[in-house]
């Protein structure tokens, strides 16, 4: 049984939110925009309205047509997730290169695909929104950010390195090319599970250990633990938007008091 809260807010410091966070359907996006005036939030919509559509229609029509291929040697939450991204990138671009007002528009995008025949996530990531696995007290990230700062932890050329002023800019994002690279992953679910899907307004105000601490202390109340998430990164600063979903997985009894059931409409 899934149990979830999602929840997103402005922040301190700015007029807009240009997150976009979805959570139906055992479907959880979370999506940060980026581009000016409304460009951003234009962005995040679209890759939300995207993804959201396909994963549905791939349910529904049994005879869709996959666009990017159907790989054989991944699953098919795995392909759904994959083409949906794929499709919502190209929308995004499409858009942000045919409107002078969207012009360099884009987003990073962090979606989890829960299975509804066995205890199984299906994941993927472009940008710096991040996954989390909480397990038996200890808290996992999942994804690794595509910045320049990682590229220079993880070995990258030294031009990385030497520009420290380039540290937090992205290597990736959706709607900067027609099309996007990146891995799905799929990880086997334990009973007491928690996954957590952010924005880096979140992980950029609260550390992980913080975060640990929060839902832990929360972990029966979803709802509880999310808001708390959401006030501390606001009270560490809020300097952007802050978005988190908060996902539960429960092999047997009743969803745990409250967060019970999927959010309907985001």
């Amino acid at each position: 049984m899934i149990s979830c809260h999602a929840q997103t807010d402005v922040g301190r410091h700015r007029s807009s939110n240009e997150d976009a966070i979805l959570a139906r359907d055992n479907l959880f996006v979370v999506c940060d925009g980026m581009g000016g005036h409304t460009a951003g939030e234009v962005a995040s919509q679209l890759e939300i309205d995207v993804i959201a559509a396909f994963v549905r229609q791939s349910v529904e029509d049994a005879e869709i047509t996959w666009p990017y291929g159907f790989q054989r040697n991944t699953s098919f939450d795995g392909n759904r997730l994959r083409t949906g991204i794929k499709l919502a990138n190209r929308a995004v671009f499409r858009k942000g290169t045919y409107l002078e007002a969207y012009r360099g528009m884009g987003t990073t995008v962090a979606a989890m695909i829960m299975s509804q025949s066995g205890p199984l996530m299906t994941y993927a990531h472009v940008g710096d929104s991040r996954l989390y696995l909480i397990r038996e007290s200890v808290i996992h990230q999942l994804t690794h950010d595509d910045s320049w700062a990682n590229l220079s932890l993880e070995g990258g050329p030294p031009e990385y390195s030497a520009n420290a002023a380039k540290k937090n800019l992205l290597t990736k994002a959706l709607g900067m090319l027609e099309d996007v690279g990146f891995e799905v992953m799929e990880r086997e679910l334990n009973d007491g599970d928690v996954v957590l899907l952010c924005s880096d307004g979140l992980t950029n105000m609260v550390p992980d250990q913080s975060i640990l601490d929060i839902v832990s202390a929360r972990e029966a109340d979803l709802e509880d633990a999310c808001s708390a998430l959401v006030a501390e990164a606001n009270a560490q600063g809020g300097r952007d938007n802050i978005s988190a979903i908060l996902v539960g997985y429960h092999f047997s009894g009743e969803a745990r008091k409250r967060g019970h059931g999927l959010v309907p409409d985001l």
